[in-house]
């Protein structure tokens, strides 16, 4: 990680040391899951698109670090079944909410099953604002490279919402937190977002 960074951390103290906690980040790089755990203060669960469990060496390297599939495109119980029974035992699981990769490092809409993983999981969230890991590994690459001018990584604040909150709300704070956390505030106006 320092030769491919330097990577910053910033709010590392922020992340609890135990107990059921859902890490929500951006996403704009295929490093970005390495990235996060580097910048953790423990181990993490990642839900990961189902297609890279299927790359004979990837698959097997990626179980090891304690990943687990999600089928993109459609609601996949499973594997949000999976991701609330590892919080309720008290683990880390980390997702990227806009369901795949930022082709151009902008903030994608925020899919509704984070929030639903959230609800029925009743733990703490934290979210993770990345910045500079598309400069490790440009989209579209595979192999990473130094990222000079560093990579950034923003810990919010941890939340715990009730159970009678709306998942669009939990979306809704979650696209705010990561905006905030990677300096893309919504702009009034911008049909952009």
């Amino acid at each position: 990680m320092f030769v491919l960074g330097p990577i910053r951390v910033i709010g590392r103290y922020r992340v609890p040391k135990s107990g059921g906690l859902l890490i929500l980040s951006n996403h704009l790089a295929d490093m970005d899951p390495v990235v996060i755990w580097y910048a953790s203060r423990r181990p993490i669960h990642f839900m990961a698109k189902s297609e890279l469990f299927e790359m004979h060496i990837l698959g097997r390297l990626i179980r090891l670090f304690k990943a687990f599939p999600v089928k993109r495109g459609e609601p996949d119980r499973q594997a949000i079944k999976h991701a609330v029974r590892l919080l309720k035992a008290g683990e880390c699981v980390a997702v990227f909410p806009e369901g795949q990769l930022s082709e151009d490092g902008r903030l994608q809409p925020i899919l509704p099953g984070v929030g639903l993983i959230a609800k029925m999981a009743g733990v703490p969230i934290l979210c993770c604002g990345l910045e500079g890991t598309q400069r490790m590994m440009p989209y579209g690459t595979t192999v990473p490279r130094p990222a000079f001018g560093g990579v950034q990584v923003n810990w919010g604040e941890v939340k715990q919402f009730s159970r009678e909150v709306e998942i669009e709300d939990i979306a809704a704070w979650t696209e705010s937190q990561l905006r905030m956390l990677t300096g893309q505030e919504r702009i009034l106006g911008d049909p952009n977002g």
